[in-house]
């Protein structure tokens, strides 16, 4: 009968069981070794020097894996803030811009405050309704007219100067031509030297026409052009214009001057329509005057049978 069992070709050394004690044993043995007079801190140390870049391979995917899955959550955190961080810009920017124009219009109303409180002449406050859509016509539109007892003729300035004249009355509008409209003249006072004179609008926005006046006026770039307040309409002392630039150009007999606008022709929407004006003792009769009424009664004596 064939023999079936298992033939050792290794049958040499101590058995399994020996070798286990015996390397138990051993282990026990370095480790109170080691533990008792640290023999193999440098040996652990070569090891670890030598094992890292293994524990730094072996530990490589994860943190590729993590690294990349925190790259994804901090890109849609922060796209997500960025929207949130532009949306809230955009709301800032339009309350501040609000806020701006709400501090604009304050100023502007406190200095109008201080026009009607200082100036002895009555005023009476109007905001702009509508403005000419015509570039070429220098007209707007306010919202007072004949039932705030506006009337045409009456002057309109805000808090620097004056604007314009009111040329047409409705019920419950009024339409004001500007003051750099060219049908509008404004009798102007030099405020360095008093000089008389008469400034006209150009049609410009931005520019008012000194005209008639000779090469040899006393007039220098930025005078101060005031109104003179002798033509009933405007009051006196406004600021009406500033000199910009002169041409005295030998070859004409009037020098060319023009004049920036100081008051806000193109800006502010509440104005000042000035009510009254305090009014001019009437003009004395000319000699000519008095002694007509003297002949037309000779006349008519004369024509008696």
């Amino acid at each position: 009968m064939e023999d079936t069992r298992t033939l050792r070709f290794f049958n040499r050394g101590p058995s399994a069981v020996a070798r286990l004690v015996f390397f138990s044993v051993l282990s026990l043995f370095l480790l109170f070794v080691d533990a008792r007079f640290k023999y193999l801190e440098s040996t652990r140390q070569v090891i670890a020097v030598i094992i890292y870049p293994l524990q730094k391979l072996t530990s490589l995917p994860g943190e590729v894996w993590n690294g990349a899955g925190a790259y994804i959550s901090l890109q849609r955190y922060l796209v997500a803030d960025n929207a949130q961080l532009h949306q809230q810009h955009d709301s800032d920017a339009a309350q501040l811009q609000q806020l701006q124009v709400v501090q604009a219009e304050n100023a502007q109303l406190r200095a109008l405050l201080e026009v009607k409180q200082r100036d002895t002449y009555g005023v009476q406050m109007a905001q702009i309704a509508y403005i000419e859509r015509d570039i070429f016509k220098r007209k707007l539109l306010l919202d007072k007219g004949t039932q705030s007892n506006v009337q045409a003729g009456q002057a309109v300035v805000d808090n620097t100067g004056v604007v314009g004249q009111v040329t047409r009355v409705y019920p419950w509008l009024s339409e004001v031509t500007l003051v750099t409209d060219k049908d509008i003249a404004v009798p102007i006072q030099v405020v360095r030297n008093g000089l008389r004179a008469v400034v006209f609008g150009s049609g410009n926005i931005s520019e008012l026409d000194l005209r008639y006046q000779p090469i040899n006026a006393d007039i220098e770039v930025g005078d101060v052009l005031v109104t003179s307040g002798m033509d009933g309409t405007y009051p006196p002392a406004l600021a009406v214009a500033k000199v910009t630039s002169i041409d005295r150009d030998p070859a004409y007999p009037f020098a060319r001057i023009a004049c920036l606008p100081l008051a806000g022709v193109d800006r502010h929407r509440t104005l000042l329509i000035v009510s009254s004006v305090p009014p001019l003792p009437e003009r004395p009769a000319s000699e000519a005057e008095e002694q007509a009424p003297k002949r037309l009664k000779n006349k008519a004596k004369r024509s008696q049978p």
